[in-house]
């Protein structure tokens, strides 16, 4: 299973995890090896070892050090938005969606991806690059990898048209029941600008998401890039006041410690609006 027309898109997407896969495999100010040699140990030119490098500065995951090299970077916090007993409940975003597939190729999973997919790195998995587009204009690049055993004969029909969690259940009997998703902010580099149409180094969301089963396998992990100037997250929080519970440790995103002292929980529905 192959579509590609140049593979520029999954050389990108390679030399990103293979960089990210350092980083896991690091603790925080560790260091990472110089470009000169990730280029030649990849194959890859120093141009597109460096682009990949700057993506990583940017998002955070990576420092430089003038004169000293490349360091795994302090890690970062974390925070949830619900509890594990609280609802989540996700909308559909506003808009006509649609999709153009860039890319679709039958690879490895990699040490990295591997683990997030509980499978061997040697294991084969899907890898699709999309093109989500929101009433005809460009609005995120997905990149989607899924176990090829789950899909043997996934179509770029399925991926272009309809809800692929749909052609999932209904055409490969895999039934998705629920995901852990990660929202941060972050730049779009060279490539991605020519594809979303916007300047480099403009203002980006960078999604992360894992997908399990009914049985609780992961049946896919993906990460995107959506466009900032485009699309926004929103979460409708619902603050309980019925019942006083123990006031919990932290606090909740953009509300101030000491607020809502009573402690109950905070059900959050999100939703993403493209304008």
């Amino acid at each position: 299973m192959e579509r590609s027309t140049s593979g520029a898109v999954l050389k990108r997407e390679r030399v990103r995890e293979f960089l990210l896969a350092l980083v896991e495999d690091r603790r925080p100010g560790d260091a990472i090896p110089s470009e000169r040699t990730l280029s030649a140990e990849l194959g890859v030119s120093r141009p597109t070892l460096r682009a990949a490098v700057d993506e990583l500065v940017a998002t955070g995951q990576l420092v430089r050090e003038h004169g000293r090299g490349m360091f795994v970077a302090p890690a970062k916090i974390t925070q949830e938005l619900v509890s594990d007993d609280a609802a989540f409940a996700v909308p559909r975003a506003a808009g006509t969606w649609s999709s153009t597939v860039l890319e679709l190729a039958t690879i490895r999973a990699g040490a990295r991806i591997g683990r997030k997919l509980r499978i061997s790195p040697a294991a084969e998995l899907v890898y699709i690059a999309r093109l989500r587009l929101v009433d005809g204009s460009p609005m995120a690049i997905e990149h989607l990898h899924i176990p090829a055993e789950l899909v043997p004969t996934l179509t770029p029909q399925e991926l272009e048209a309809g809800d692929l969690y749909d052609h999932l259940r209904e055409h490969h009997r895999v039934f998705v029941n629920e995901a852990v998703q990660s929202i941060e902010p972050t730049v779009v580099n060279e490539a991605e600008a020519a594809v979303l149409d916007v300047p480099v180094l403009s203002p980006a969301l960078l999604v992360e998401r894992l997908t399990t089963d009914t049985a609780h396998n992961p049946v896919e992990y993906v990460h995107s890039v959506y466009r900032g100037d485009r699309y926004r997250i929103v979460s409708r929080l619902a603050l309980g006041t019925s019942v006083p519970r123990p006031r919990p440790e932290g606090h909740h995103p953009g509300i101030p410690p000491g607020d809502f002292a009573h402690g109950d929980i905070i059900n959050s529905s999100t939703t993403g609006d493209a304008y």
